[in-house]
């Protein structure tokens, strides 16, 4: 077994989410070996051509890897490995953070072709696939952002892939739409954590009225232009928004999920051209975070 590889404990966790061999075809190669080797990709961001022979040829890592990402198999994975550990008790819904983090987008990230991509054998667009490739313009050059809600134990629950410039204040109400963890014992998947924390970036009433909407109380602070405004229009205005010192304290807790996430190179530091892809890449790391003990 080398570096990075999967336990035998972590396979045998991840192992019966696999898909399984329809029987028509080909054999696929072991998924053992051909995860590890996408887990080395991720890890140490080199070429797919450069993998080590111990992962057999790079081409069927990388099509496998593109395939799972276009037709959403690394999101129930992910999924099913969250259902597994929040059945054990290890998903911490006390505090649950929103947070953004940029990537700069390497060289070869640009270029995509301008039509959009087809699964093999489908003919459908993949799940995750953006026109825009999840590719923008700043001063430093091209980025993307990873939007992301993040547990107290710092692993990522959800994650969404936007162009580097997008505000972070829209894509709350997103974000938050894709946590659905399912039980396993039965009943409707849990969507609600016990207290949400921002930034003030995601300070606006839209996404107040939201949360209140949904009962799910909050702990976000109101930027100084906005606490002016309120108090300008006075009892129109409306009351105060009311923040816990102590609960913001635990935003740090999605802070350092994200810098979990960028120890693996592939994610600090966007390699793939198109925005399915990359969004499978950030998947295959959330779900290896969420393997360990």
């Amino acid at each position: 077994m080398g570096r990075g590889d999967l336990t035998r404990d972590e396979w045998m966790r991840l192992e019966p989410h696999l898909p399984k061999s329809d029987g028509r075809g080909g054999r696929w190669c072991d998924h053992r070996q051909v995860i590890n080797g996408i887990l080395f990709r991720v890890r140490t961001g080199v070429p797919w051509r450069d993998l080590p022979d111990r992962f057999g040829s790079w081409k069927t890592v990388y099509e496998r890897h593109r395939r799972w990402s276009a037709d959403g198999t690394w999101d129930r994975i992910l999924q099913a490995v969250l259902a597994d550990a929040d059945a054990q008790g290890r998903v911490d819904w006390s505090m649950v953070s929103v947070d953004s983090t940029s990537c700069r987008a390497h060289q070869h990230a640009a270029g995509a072709p301008h039509r959009a991509p087809r699964i093999p054998k489908k003919g459908s667009t993949p799940r995750q696939h953006r026109p825009d490739e999840g590719l923008g313009r700043s001063r430093g050059g091209l980025t993307s952002k990873i939007h992301l809600a993040g547990e107290g134990g710092c692993r990522p629950l959800a994650l969404l892939i936007t162009p580097g410039q997008w505000g972070d204040s829209p894509q709350l109400i997103p974000v938050l739409e894709r946590v659905r963890i399912k039980r396993l014992g039965g009943g409707r998947p849990r969507t609600r954590p016990d207290h949400l924390g921002g930034d003030k970036a995601y300070s606006s009433r839209r996404n107040r009225r939201h949360l209140r909407r949904r009962q799910i109380k909050h702990t976000i602070p109101e930027p100084k232009d906005q606490r002016a405004n309120r108090r300008r229009r006075g009892r129109q205005g409306g009351r105060p928004a009311g923040i816990d010192k102590e609960m913001y304290r635990r935003r740090n807790e999605v802070e350092r999920t994200i810098n979990r996430l960028k120890h693996f190179r592939a994610v600090a530091t966007r390699f793939d051209k198109r925005a399915y892809v990359f969004h499978g890449t950030v998947s295959v790391a959330s779900i290896r975070l969420w393997l360990r003990r």
